[in-house]
């Protein structure tokens, strides 16, 4: 099977769009077209060109950007789809399936009758695929790209005589040579002598060709299937008190625990399944905040649910299953991995009572806005990084405000080699004390800063000072631009508290030494000549 437009048929099924559709992907520093739907083909597109020069040619082209790693998921539940017809089935190339139903097309009713079902369904499901059907592999993908169809038991070599060689499955730049020389058919290749042939293209061509007649072997290679975490308990007599049930359940998480240990997973769902005898099943799942594989710290997450459970006439079996499984390799014990698990283990014991969808945490983001540098997001997403702002300039002797998780709330930012300590973040820390994006070196009179000493990470485009290592802080009154700068998006123009909208800003901020006006709206503490200085242009309205 081949799917010709499979990534944008993916996406369509999410996002249908009746005219022109195309996926993007970045190559090098331009966009060009990954995958077009049937649309973007008639006007002309084709994979690979340029998006710029794409949206000159139809300027109607609806784009959205390619997700390769979604693709390849989408491939693979299709090929688990496909077990349904053969035991079988594998992956080919990007695009594609193969399956070797030798065995199994008479179950349903023949081979012309299999292939119908599978693109009659794959239709309804919004897939334009081509099957090819043919005693070998080689021959089947050959089918299946130049059109589809089916070739006849002994029939093979008739029905790929002609068709054109890059069925052959070869490299672009031989197909070319090949055609350059008039052989363009695969019937030309199998006329023409194998010693020139092989002297000229290498041994790999011919290997292509007897691959798809025949005559050299070629297997289909299942997929594997991933590993099942579940494990049953079945009771001779059935039971209903609460203590039985939890003895039961602790038998069926050591040998969980043991299977997860020793594939080096945790368990982040789990689902508990009670049957009864009246053949009536009662699920109890069960959701963490973090990977998990202790038993002791598993089991108690279940009180809640067995306590609840109606055991009517009795239970007699219990199965445990790990829904959902994560990487957990092991990890030094102790110091921030122990404290890390103790807040997962919260999270998961509030989660069980209130639902972990209801429980979130502060994240960075990227803004020169203070009220927009942090996004609140679902506290189940894993740790926040160590660094969110590394894309700041690292200039020697300047301290970042940290965005860690174990900086407490209001405490200082880690020092950089040489540099002073930096105040606290300007918004609400999350979970954990996480600060959130330091505030800009610029702020708009409209903006009320905190009072106190306001940390910035935002370095100085004069560089840094000749001595010590600066402080960047704000007055804490509130603060008017000077002038527009790279580093602070604020325009000359702002509405101010008491002036007309659209007046100048006075300028009132300093910067450097001895009070010079400049373009920044932050000044060198240890750059004063004197106290009484720093106190008079405090008095005068400048930055103190």
């Amino acid at each position: 099977m081949w799917f010709p437009r499979f990534a944008a048929d993916r996406v369509q099924r999410l996002w249908p769009v009746t005219g022109p559709f195309a996926l993007s992907q970045r190559r090098g520093n331009a966009d060009s077209l990954y995958d077009l739907n049937r649309a973007a083909q008639a006007a002309g597109l084709r994979i690979g060109m340029p998006l710029s020069e794409a949206r000159a040619f139809c300027a109607a082209l609806v784009v959205r950007p390619a997700d390769p790693r979604a693709d390849r998921q989408m491939q693979e539940a299709l090929r688990r789809w496909a077990l349904r017809y053969c035991p079988w089935v594998g992956v080919e190339g990007r695009d594609g399936l193969v399956l070797d139903i030798t065995g199994s097309a008479h179950l349903l009713g023949g081979e012309e009758a299999l292939c119908a079902d599978m693109a009659g369904r794959l239709a309804r499901a919004g897939f334009s695929v081509r099957i090819g059907l043919a005693d070998t592999r080689g021959g089947a993908w050959a089918l299946a790209h130049t059109g589809g169809g089916a070739a006849p038991v002994g029939g093979l070599a008739a029905a790929l005589a002609p068709l054109p060689v890059f069925a052959l499955r070869i490299a672009p730049e031989v197909d070319t040579a090949l055609q350059r020389l008039g052989l363009r058919r695969i019937g030309d290749v199998m006329g023409a002598a194998r010693a020139p042939l092989a002297r000229r293209f290498g041994q790999g061509l011919l290997d292509q060709l007897d691959r798809a007649l025949g005559h050299l072997p070629e297997a289909v290679s299942p997929g594997a299937e991933p590993p099942r975490h579940a494990v049953r308990l079945t009771l001779p007599e059935p039971i209903g008190l609460v203590s039985d049930l939890n003895a039961g359940l602790l038998r069926l998480l050591d040998r969980l625990c043991a299977g997860l240990r020793a594939q080096e997973v945790g368990a982040r769902s789990l689902c508990l399944t009670l049957r009864r005898v009246d053949h009536a099943a009662l699920d109890l799942p069960l959701r963490l905040a973090a990977p998990m594989r202790d038993p002791a710290r598993i089991a108690p997450l279940f009180a809640r649910g067995v306590e609840g459970v109606d055991a009517g006439f009795g239970i007699d079996q219990l199965r445990l299953e790990a829904v959902v499984v994560e990487p957990m390799p092991p990890v030094q014990i102790g110091g921030q991995a122990a404290r890390a698990e103790r807040i997962d283990a919260l999270i998961t014991r509030i989660g069980t009572r209130i639902g972990l969808d209801n429980i979130h945490r502060f994240a960075p983001r990227d803004s020169h806005i203070p009220e927009k540098g942090f996004a609140r997001v679902s506290a189940t997403r894993g740790h926040l990084p160590q660094r969110s702002f590394a894309h700041l300039p690292a200039t020697p002797g300047y301290a970042r405000v940290s965005d860690r998780d174990d900086q407490p709330p209001g405490g200082s930012a880690p020092k950089a080699p040489g540099a002073a300590p930096l105040a606290g973040a300007a918004v609400p820390p999350g979970p954990g004390g996480v600060g959130a994006m330091p505030v800009s070196a610029c702020s708009s009179g409209a903006v009320p800063v905190p009072p106190g000493p306001v940390a910035s990470g935002v370095p100085s485009p004069r560089g840094p000072p000749g001595r010590g290592a600066p402080r960047f802080r704000f007055s804490a009154a509130l603060l008017n631009v000077a002038r527009k700068h790279p580093l602070c998006p604020v325009p000359d123009r702002l509405p101010q508290p008491g002036l007309p909208s659209g007046r100048p800003v006075p300028r009132r901020c300093r910067s450097g030494r001895g009070g010079r006006t400049g373009p920044l709206s932050c000044f060198r503490p240890n750059g004063w000549r004197s106290p009484a200085t720093r106190r008079a242009a405090c008095a005068g309205g400048g930055c103190g």
